[in-house]
């Protein structure tokens, strides 16, 4: 049926413009492997598959007591050279250069110091990079993860953002570019849909002869297939 559906669209289209056959994969817009740059045992599991998170969630994290720790004794340490900068400023006139400088060194040293450790601590979360929904994790509390040997524990993709990546013959070189229209149907969908070419890669496929583009679209599940026509106008 969606053969037939697409033939018609083709046969209808055929007066009003030159169309290009193209082939296509459902991909995410947006997708990562994510995983701990650092060692340590694996204390808390926020997400499961099919989890929805947003952007800075902490997804799995660390036993870190040790690091949260040191990063107060850092943040004190701050609080009170910065107390101690500022009274000097007050008095930076009657005080030798070379104390002042003292303390302004202490200062900004206790402020490299908290960000350093804060930095550690950063290393034992694991936070969602974007917006999305959890596809895949191999990662449970106790488990143990090495810095040394970096291996993905969860993937993450965008939740409806999608991309058809087109594979196009190269012999179309000339005329394919971004703006064009793209009509098309999704393997097991009768329906026909509609989109622009949004990105044309800059070489073609030496194995199959293909040129590849992208076109924006939602919701299909990535994995899945398709066909459809690119519209070319009269004259280009």
């Amino acid at each position: 049926m969606r053969r037939i559906l697409l033939s018609l669209m083709l046969l209808a289209l055929s007066l009003q413009a030159e169309e290009i056959y193209a082939t296509f994969n459902v991909e995410a817009a947006q997708h990562a492997d994510l995983a701990f740059t650092t060692t340590g045992t694996v204390e808390k599991v926020n997400v499961d598959v099919a989890s929805v998170v947003k952007k800075e969630d902490i997804l799995a994290e660390l036993d870190n007591a040790d690091l949260k720790a040191a990063l107060d004794i850092a943040t004190i340490a701050m609080k009170y050279a910065k107390r101690d900068y500022e009274r000097q400023v007050k008095v930076k006139k009657l005080v030798d250069a070379s104390k002042f400088d003292s303390y302004v060194f202490k200062y900004e040293n206790s402020k490299a110091q908290r960000a350093y450790q804060q930095a550690l601590l950063n290393k034992t979360q694991l936070k969602a990079p974007f917006d999305g929904v959890i596809y895949e994790k191999s990662v449970e509390v106790g488990d143990v993860v090495s810095g040394a040997m970096i291996r993905t524990v969860m993937k993450i993709q965008s939740l409806k953002k999608r991309k058809l990546v087109l594979a196009v013959d190269q012999k179309y070189w000339k005329v394919l570019k971004p703006g064009l229209t793209f009509q098309y149907s999704v393997d097991g969908d009768n329906k026909v849909y509609t989109g622009k070419i949004n990105k044309v890669y800059p070489y073609a496929n030496d194995a199959n002869r293909k040129i590849r583009a992208e076109v924006e679209a939602e919701d299909f599940t990535p994995g899945l297939f398709g066909d459809g026509v690119i519209l070319i106008p009269d004259g280009k």
